[in-house]
């Protein structure tokens, strides 16, 4: 006999297990490993064995991983129904959309910007190569 007012029956609740507490072990433990990956790149033997980018990008990699074990695995959404993807691609594509937008913003903030906030930017420090581009204006200077 199925149970009334929307009871689920003892065997439904047990159907949506996750595991037990051995997968939150290894991940874990997986993130611990990550997290002395990430700190053994601040150190002498990683920084005369590898590239300052190599750095970056491993670095980057093992964010990038950690975020997605936190994700699916302690926020639980590995075992949600198919749903998720309706709230988390429309998402992802408005925040790419929205930094797709505002590069041209950051590339043109000191082209057309007021006096007044022109005086409150930043000067890039003046380049200490010899063999920079002079500016139009001194080449064709007498």
């Amino acid at each position: 006999m199925a149970p009334s007012h929307g009871i689920p029956a003892a065997h439904d609740v047990h159907e949506h297990e996750h595991g037990g507490i051995a997968k939150y072990i290894y991940v874990f433990i997986a993130l611990c490993f990550l997290t002395t990956l990430s700190f053994l790149t601040y150190s002498d033997w990683w920084r005369s064995n590898f590239t300052p980018t190599e750095s970056r990008m491993l670095m980057m990699a093992v964010s990038c991983t950690k975020a997605l074990l936190v994700i699916l695995f302690f926020m639980h959404i590995l075992w949600e129904a198919n749903w998720k993807f309706v709230l988390t691609i429309p998402a992802a594509l408005m925040s790419i959309f929205l930094i797709l937008m505002l590069i041209p913003d950051i590339g043109n903030r000191g082209r057309y910007a007021s006096e007044e906030r022109r005086h409150q930017m930043a000067v890039p420090k003046a380049d200490e190569n010899p063999k920079s581009v002079q500016p139009a204006s001194a080449k064709h200077a007498p």
